[in-house]
């Protein structure tokens, strides 16, 4: 699985700036190509994806075989690397040349579906009964579905269960028993605590669940509530209890730390457990986010792939489209998908169904229970709040700037201010 926040922090604002008003011109016309015409039989439809890794690249070639079959076609998959698809997206638009079915990171659909390349799938009567309301708003765009996504994926803390046994120290549920802990488990050699901190969107999406779950939020930075989230990060560091190469580390690389017993915790996603299943010496856990105080439920943000139809002149493509579409999304591939990706599906009660059968999932499916899209309250703003969020992060974690002049300054680059 591609994790959620590893794509490049500048590849969209780039891109969009000059390519919305050639998008929305041509979209109009615009339509995928392949076997069977806008009127005649359609017998094969075209989907893109950034699935280019193994084995995901060929689970959801399988997967999208196999949903081909239900709906009568077949299902010429396209991956390209993720930093890839956008700038492709957008050029397929302009050449109205889009695939019938189109996977996009769920805080792209945002800006793709505000050029109009997108079909509201409301117009196939696609099921989304079910789907937590959260996990639904990734995919909406003024008020409409243009995505579904089959399963999602947030982050959590992971915790060596031997380390913080040995320390007689509690798995922390608060912020104040977070660095009592952290401190209580770094010694020589060790960090207690670790996070990606560095200055890409990969430092924003870990450093969400702390700004949210304090009532901070991405509309207004220069908050108390923001400063306080941050001020919990810079103390952690000064303290010793987490180390300064937070600052250039990737959620690989932290990860890489936790494995060879650098840090007694971290904070991490779902699609590192099969990575830390392999070591069969280590001895491992997962809880919720630490929140501010005890009671709190954490708000984490939703990582996942949604799946949209693409406008066309060719209705009976558009069809075939949503029928497969519909079959990715069904209850049972859910399933499937995530036992695969080590993912949470998207419908509730088969979230449920997953933890109970995979109980190294529970924490992140009780996780999303409040998690919310990245883009539901700034839309298409979001990037730039994104990057004065991570560059916030990395002025205070080097003592340049207070976790208040920080933010401050992001606010100001977020807005224009």
């Amino acid at each position: 699985m591609i994790s959620p926040a590893r794509l490049p922090a500048r590849r969209i604002a780039a891109l969009l700036t000059g390519a919305i008003t050639l998008v929305v011109a041509a979209t109009g016309c615009g339509g995928g190509t392949g076997a069977g015409s806008a009127t005649g039989k359609v017998t094969s439809i075209t989907a893109l994806d950034y699935y280019t890794d193994e084995p995901e690249h060929t689970q959801w070639g399988e997967m999208l075989t196999a949903c081909g079959r239900t709906a009568g076609v077949k299902v010429e998959q396209t991956s390209v690397p993720p930093a890839s698809l956008v700038p492709k997206v957008l050029r397929q638009a302009s050449s109205r040349t889009l695939p019938d079915l189109l996977m996009l990171d769920n805080p792209d659909l945002q800006q793709i579906a505000q050029t109009g390349a997108l079909t509201p799938l409301d117009r196939f009567g696609i099921d989304s009964r079910g789907i937590a309301k959260g996990i639904l708003s990734a995919g909406t765009h003024e008020g409409k579905v243009y995505g579904l996504a089959p399963y999602v994926s947030t982050v959590a803390l992971f915790y060596n269960k031997d380390m913080l046994a040995k320390a007689g120290v509690a798995v922390p549920r608060t912020w104040g028993e977070l660095k009592t802990a952290a401190a209580e488990l770094t010694r020589p050699g060790r960090y207690g605590m670790a996070v990606d901190a560095n200055a890409t969107f990969e430092g924003t999406w870990q450093f969400l669940p702390f700004l949210w779950s304090n009532g901070g939020d991405e509309r207004r930075l220069d908050t108390p509530q923001a400063a306080q989230a941050l001020q919990l990060w810079v103390d952690l560091v000064k303290s010793g209890s987490m180390s300064k190469s937070v600052l250039n580390w990737t959620q690989a690389d932290v990860h890489d730390q936790f494995a060879a017993g650098r840090t007694a915790m971290m904070v991490n996603g779902p699609w590192r457990i099969p990575a830390l299943n392999k070591d069969k010496n280590l001895r491992w856990g997962v809880a919720p986010i630490p929140v501010p105080r005890t009671g709190q439920t954490p708000v984490t943000p939703l990582g996942g792939e949604v799946w949209t139809i693409p406008r066309s002149p060719s209705k009976a493509r558009q069809e075939k489209a949503a029928k497969v579409l519909a079959c990715l999304n069904n209850s049972s591939n859910m399933l499937t998908l995530a036992e695969q990706h080590f993912t949470v599906p998207s419908r509730t009660a088969v979230a449920a169904r997953h933890a109970e059968q995979v109980p190294s999932m529970a924490a992140f499916v009780t996780s999303l229970e409040a998690a919310r899209a990245r883009t539901s309250e700034l839309g298409v703003r979001w990037p730039k709040a994104a990057t004065g969020i991570y560059t916030a992060i990395q002025s205070a974690l080097t003592g340049e700037q207070t976790p208040e002049e920080a933010l401050r300054h992001a606010q100001r680059f977020a807005t224009g201010d």
